[in-house]
């Protein structure tokens, strides 16, 4: 394994159970990763220089293959239903374990950002990809300020994107091939299955949205990053 970028920053990604026998990018430019995109065959530049790419059979969420654990620490404050789908630890740790050796012997990619923009809420939280394009995605959408402060911080959640793993549906305890599990208590979700970028923002929203009401904030679905 070799490291290219800045990194690796505090928290390595043993942290999460992650080792790999590839390389591994930390925190580049978006000019960097479209250029490892192209390269990788991700993508094509469209007519007017941006970048394209296929998310496979998924364009949209997948809100019913959306889990998040219930475990003691966070049970009793979750509304449990068909928006908040309870799963076991055991499943998601399994699920763990699959993703980690699916990414095994893959070049990674790591966005240490921000989750939210105010230095008194503001989430330190990490991406780890196994697309450069996904990498792109996190830049752009997450905040990028401070970076430094950033880079010097260990990561309070951790999002695990291995979506080119497919699920076995029933036998893993799952309802499709698909995969978007949250441990509030480790701090960490997994993807798997589906290319669908917009999965890892609306994680680290429901994080978000779990942790600042209990602050007494007020989490809105909005956003403008300049």
């Amino acid at each position: 394994m070799s490291d290219f970028g800045k990194g690796p920053t505090k928290g390595g990604l043993d942290a999460v159970g992650i080792k790999t026998k590839g390389n591994v990018y930390w925190n580049l430019d978006p000019a960097a990763l479209v250029e490892l995109a192209i390269r990788r065959g991700e993508g094509e530049f469209a007519h007017n220089g941006a970048l394209v790419t296929r998310t496979g059979e998924r364009t949209g969420r997948s809100p019913n293959d959306r889990f998040i654990v219930r475990e003691p620490s966070s049970e009793g404050k979750i509304a449990w239903g068909n928006v908040n789908r309870p799963m076991e630890p055991e499943v998601f740790d399994r699920m763990h374990q699959k993703l980690a050796a699916h990414l095994s012997d893959k070049d990674l990619f790591v966005q240490d950002l921000w989750g939210g923009a105010d230095p008194s809420y503001r989430l330190p939280i990490r991406v780890i990809s196994q697309d450069a394009w996904h990498s792109v995605f996190a830049r752009q959408l997450f905040v990028r300020d401070d970076l430094d402060a950033r880079f010097q911080t260990e990561p309070a959640f951790t999002v695990i994107n291995g979506w080119k793993l497919k699920a076995k549906g029933k036998d893993d305890g799952l309802q499709s091939e698909v995969f978007v599990l949250m441990n509030l208590a480790k701090r960490v979700v997994l993807i798997g299955g589906t290319g669908y970028a917009g999965e890892m923002k609306k994680s680290i929203f429901a994080v978000l949205n779990y942790i600042l009401p209990q602050k007494g904030v007020l989490s809105m679905h909005c956003s403008a990053n300049v």
